[in-house]
């Protein structure tokens, strides 16, 4: 008996129901890695930036420091644009930190600030607090914390190197004295002064004026050879490339320290390391967890963008000061890479990330056209703005990341055929 034909829609490979499922099904695996492209594995966007722009974008930071600098020599804290409204908050931390990124600029080859930065220094002055061989800047209210005087120490090395200038050296050395009096033993360093007790507080130690501490000691080396600055500089190097993370309790080690980045490359840069490395391998393997740490801010916020889905998925974009930080740390990385040879086969990525964060830096700052669209344009000019509001430390970190970019840059295009 001869075998019936099948009906015809028995002839295809597949029923229809079958090929139903097998569109729904590739339409959710479709979905799904829309899904996940727009989520954990989002594109990373990395502006392109030359060294001229770079220099540029730091100088117009500038600008805006100098435009919102008060007759008394200090600066605009904060200003909301959409209120348009000045915030009446003070910071002498950020005012120390606003000047020495301007004397960076100077250092840099760019004096035109220098004036600015020289004003912002009286009014500190003005406002150190004197006790026993050592002088510290005290803030509106009488406190007296290790970071401002720290950063203020620091900005006044930057004009050191850029003017040659010796008229703050007694105060460096007074500034200098007061962080050897807040150093406890261990290499660490207390936040405040108390006054009544004349003494350190032993209450609170600080994660920021740790690292503030070390690089302004690490440059007292540098200008003061033969002082004894390094053997200070040496220990809060080993407290924090051994122990912080642990006895500060960092939830995500490594702290995002980008002042101890300062300090591990100015260091590594110290005339006696022509005679062999400074750093210890203790320090080196903290410099390299560091570059990593920071690689990774950058490649997180590299996929952000202003949209409300982004937003969602990814969080808000990093502020101008919080990027500016990154910028910092890898710049400093970056030099110390090419000083200390254990640290040589990461050259080629901590310079990709700081030239990458360095672009998003230039491709966010206000313009001249977007300016014109603010109540107050000269407040918005050459600005990083979140959520309509600025702080000088945004314009800070900013400025001084981009400045120090420009080497990594410029290096680059010299190498290009």
């Amino acid at each position: 008996m001869r075998p019936q034909p099948l009906p015809p829609e028995r002839c295809l490979p597949y029923s229809p129901l079958v090929w139903r499922g097998l569109l729904v099904t590739l339409a959710l695996w479709a979905g799904g890695a829309l899904i996940l492209r727009a989520t954990v594995a989002a594109a990373e966007h990395c502006p392109s930036i030359t060294a001229d722009e770079a220099l540029a974008g730091a100088t117009e930071a500038a600008a805006w420091i100098a435009r919102v600098q008060r007759p008394d020599g200090s600066y605009l804290y904060e200003y909301n644009a959409a209120q348009d409204a000045e915030t009446p908050a003070y910071n002498v931390v950020r005012h120390a930190g606003v000047t020495m990124s301007l004397y960076q600029l100077a250092a840099g080859g760019v004096p035109d600030f220098l004036p600015a930065a020289d004003r912002a220094t009286a009014w500190m002055v003005a406002r150190l607090y004197r006790h026993d061989d050592w002088q510290a800047l005290q803030d509106a209210d009488g406190g007296i914390e290790t970071g401002a005087s720290a950063l203020m120490l620091a900005g006044l090395a930057q004009r050191r190197l850029a003017t040659n200038d010796p008229t703050f050296d007694f105060v460096m050395r007074a500034l200098a004295r007061f962080l050897l009096a807040m150093q406890q033993a261990d290499g660490s360093y207390l936040l405040t002064w108390d006054r009544a007790a004349s003494a350190p507080d032993p209450r609170e130690r600080s994660k920021y004026a740790t690292g503030e501490a070390f690089w302004a000691l690490a440059l007292m080396h540098r200008l003061f050879p033969g002082e004894g600055w390094d053997a200070a500089a040496r220990a809060v190097a080993d407290y924090l490339s051994l122990h912080r993370d642990r006895i500060e309790q960092q939830k995500f080690p490594p702290w995002a320290d980008q002042w101890a980045a300062y300090g591990l490359a100015e260091m590594a840069a110290w005339p006696e390391a022509a005679s062999g490395p400074v750093l210890s391998e203790a320090n080196v393997r903290y410099a390299r967890s560091l570059a990593e740490r920071f690689g990774f801010l950058v490649r997180v916020d590299s996929r952000r963008t202003d949209s409300w889905l982004s937003k969602l998925l990814h969080g808000r974009r990093a502020r101008g000061a919080g990027i500016g930080t990154w910028v910092e740390a890898l710049d400093s990385l970056w030099r110390l890479t090419g000083a200390d040879g254990r640290m040589a086969d990461m050259r080629p990525k901590v310079a990709e990330r700081a030239v990458c964060s360095a672009g998003m830096l230039r491709d966010r700052q206000v313009s001249p056209a977007r300016a014109a669209t603010f109540a107050r344009p000269d407040l918005a000019l050459g600005a990083w703005y979140t959520d309509g509001v600025t702080r000088m430390d945004d314009q800070q970190h900013a400025l001084s990341g981009m400045l120090r970019a420009r080497e990594i840059l410029a290096s680059q295009a010299a190498a290009r055929p």
